[in-house]
């Protein structure tokens, strides 16, 4: 089922005959050091993942990472979607994009319809995203679709930092 279509993009539910792909995204040496490792070694761990992992496991309905397939033949490139992150009370735009396919416009192609489809169709009043200091091309990436740089918080005690954009500025202003 497709959910979100673009020119040149079809984003549809991740299943479980898409873990290879699953497994060579999450592979990349980019994936691993700007989102992190999944722990996702084989195909069975992709499959287990694709089953029980938080991009096809949200309490939300129409949330979670879709994934991002070229129209023109289907062949699949990333993941887009929205996570909802209880903890912090807000709704997160994720997205990663193999690299073959990077500096071409489609991760902006894919979020931003991901926001629309948020907005419109889920009824999101502000979408946030996540990302490391370091991850410079998120950042761009965030900055592009709208979003502004809201606060650095700590997910955990060995984490460096977390970055929070977002299309309103939640911390008070002195």
């Amino acid at each position: 089922m497709n959910l979100i279509k673009t020119a040149r993009l079809r984003l549809r539910k991740i299943n479980l005959l898409d873990a290879d792909f699953i497994l060579r995204l999450v592979s990349e040496p980019a994936f691993i050091e700007n989102i992190g490792n999944k722990g996702i070694e084989t195909l069975q761990d992709a499959r287990r993942f694709i089953r029980e992992g938080p991009w096809t496991n949200q309490e939300k309905p129409g949330y979670g990472q879709f994934l991002v397939e070229l129209i023109e033949n289907t062949e699949p490139i990333g993941i887009c979607g929205l996570l909802y992150r209880k903890e912090l009370d807000l709704t997160d735009i994720g997205f990663a994009v193999l690299e073959k396919y990077r500096g071409k416009g489609l991760a902006y192609e894919a979020a931003a319809a991901t926001m629309a489809y948020g907005h419109k169709q889920l009824g999101v009043e502000v979408i946030h995203g996540l990302t490391s200091e370091r991850n410079q091309a998120s950042i761009r990436l965030l900055e592009k679709l709208g979003l502004y740089f809201d606060k650095i918080i700590k997910t955990a005690d060995d984490d460096p930092g977390t970055v929070i954009y977002s299309e309103k500025i939640t911390r008070r202003q002195h």
